[in-house]
């Protein structure tokens, strides 16, 4: 983590986590465990992982996620090694452990709130059982508040590089776990994943309505640094009309898109370390700076930890605090605009607003 160490201050600080991809916290220790129980082969293309330090070895690769804009072509991207990894879970008791290993780290990070982003289609088109990834899903919801005290709603994802019609049908598959129309309630929200090179958000606009329509929250990826990421976020916030956009940092680059996000109240969950593994620190960082002079809510995630050096939320938060040259009391704001960015009941909120309230910023 560009040998930075979490400070006491951002490792006892309450944090909610609003841009969490379930699939992007598959430790090495369970994929490997999930390998050996499924009988499923640890490899990329032409290179099996016989061993575990040599599966260990595998995640030192700087991933690039941007095959379009050129990079090594020996090594996996970051989207082959994502779903690489997703081969191994099969079973809903797959889905379970991925999720409770993950809500267990929540725990040991103080996270009392998380919406994590899932999919079925990674899936399905591999031939799992949607029912195996919604129903692994649901129960570690219920035995992560139980066992870890960490509170979830889920964010259903549209992938956006597969045709928009299988989307539509992953959504009709899901909708008996939605939290409407006495849905079992694992997901509130929908959004889009994966590759947005040429994807832009209108392409599910039909989608979105009638997700809109069925009483579930709308959200967005509009990656930093995408081609036509300015107009992705211009459909995002005027055509689409989401309520949060995942990234989204580019819109600092045009007035009409800031006042867009502040004026229609459209929030930002940025994870800084996805973006610093490409950018300057003295080009990236100051920009937390001028999202907040300029009105411009946000809250600070983790996006694939596993896939990104092993970040999680608590090494975003550091490096925003130390490379952004934030406050406590900003840090403090920051996780109080997670709260209000998040789609958790009143009584969650005002359970992580009073921790918030009582943490020391002199």
């Amino acid at each position: 983590m560009n040998n930075l160490q979490i400070s006491p201050f951002i490792a006892s600080l309450p944090k909610v986590e609003l841009h969490i991809h379930i699939e992007g916290t598959l430790q090495p220790p369970l994929r490997w465990t999930l390998a050996q129980r499924n009988n499923i082969p640890l490899r990329f293309k032409d290179q099996t992982y016989r061993t575990y330090e040599e599966l260990l070895e595998s995640y030192k690769v700087t991933y690039n996620h941007r095959p379009e804009l050129g990079g090594r072509k020996d090594v996996p991207t970051f989207l082959e090694a994502y779903f690489a990894g997703c081969e191994v879970l099969l079973r809903e008791e797959d889905f379970y452990d991925l999720a409770m290993d993950y809500l267990k780290r929540c725990q040991e990070m103080k996270v009392r709130y998380v919406e994590p982003f899932f999919d079925i289609q990674a899936h399905t088109r591999r031939g799992v059982a949607a029912e195996a990834v919604l129903n692994g899903y649901l129960r570690a919801q219920r035995d992560g508040a139980e066992r870890y005290g960490v509170k979830s709603q889920w964010i259903f994802c549209f992938l956006r590089d597969e045709p928009v019609e299988d989307g539509e049908a992953a959504y009709e598959t899901a909708l008996p776990w939605a939290t409407c129309n006495g849905g079992h309630g694992l997901f509130h929200a929908v959004g889009l994943a994966s590759n947005a090179y040429e994807r832009p958000p209108m392409l599910f606009k039909n989608a979105f309505a009638r997700a809109r329509a069925d009483g579930l929250h709308l959200t967005t990826h509009c990656d930093f640094g995408q081609k036509d990421t300015h107009e992705h976020i211009r459909q995002a916030i005027f055509d689409v009309g989401v309520e949060r956009i995942d990234h989204g940092l580019d819109a600092l680059d045009r007035d009409e898109l800031v006042e867009g996000l502040r004026t229609r109240g459209v929030g930002l969950t940025l994870c800084p370390h996805a973006y610093h593994r490409r950018t300057a620190t003295e080009a990236l960082f100051p920009k937390l700076r001028q999202l907040l002079d300029k009105g411009v809510k946000y809250s600070i995630n983790s996006d694939d930890p596993v896939y990104m050096h092993d970040v999680w939320i608590d090494g975003n938060q550091e490096k925003a605090y130390h490379y952004g040259e934030l406050s406590k009391a900003e840090m403090v704001q920051l996780g109080r605009n997670a709260v209000d960015m998040c789609w958790a009941d009143e009584d969650v909120k005002k359970s992580v607003y009073a921790e918030l309230d009582a943490v020391d910023t002199d």
